[in-house]
């Protein structure tokens, strides 16, 4: 059997005890990006989707997505968070979401950041897939993260 942190010697499953960690001001950053076709990007850009404004909808599923990520990541914690924030930059034919995630706690809120990018992407995705099914959602990844025990992070 592989070894898993999150496997005790007797193969059972259990969650990180941060009972004695101290509560420590935690930041996160994550982002990806997703591209589609030239069609699907200018209905984004001049909120012409039949569907309605996609990038703010995305933005708020992105958030949601942040609040939620103990309900979907097994053994991840339920954490109270501070502020999340989730931002859009153009590419060409795409966008790059941006996640800050912010807590004091006695854990991190990377998992927190990934999802709500993750999620802000789907969101992207399902809104546009009738015009564009083409659509490819790459480079999700932690940019940063400051706080916590292991130290300050940077890509």
């Amino acid at each position: 059997m592989a070894e898993f942190s999150h496997i005790d010697n007797n193969g059972n499953a259990f969650m990180v005890d941060v009972g004695d960690k101290d509560i420590t001001s935690r930041v996160a950053i994550a982002e990806g990006s997703i591209f589609m076709s030239k069609e699907c990007f200018d209905m984004v850009i001049e909120k012409k989707h039949k569907k309605g404004d996609v990038l703010s909808v995305a933005q708020v599923a992105g958030i949601m997505g942040a609040k939620r990520t103990s309900d979907l990541i097994p053994m991840c914690h339920n954490i109270a968070l501070n502020n999340a924030k989730v931002t859009f930059e153009v590419l060409d034919n795409g966008f790059k979401a941006i996640a800050n995630v912010k807590c004091d706690g006695k854990t991190g809120v990377e998992m927190e950041a990934l999802t709500a990018v993750s999620v802000a992407l789907l969101t992207i995705y399902d809104m546009c897939k009738a015009v564009d099914k083409r659509m490819v959602m790459k480079d999700i990844h932690l940019v940063e993260k400051h706080g916590g025990k292991s130290g300050d992070f940077k890509f």
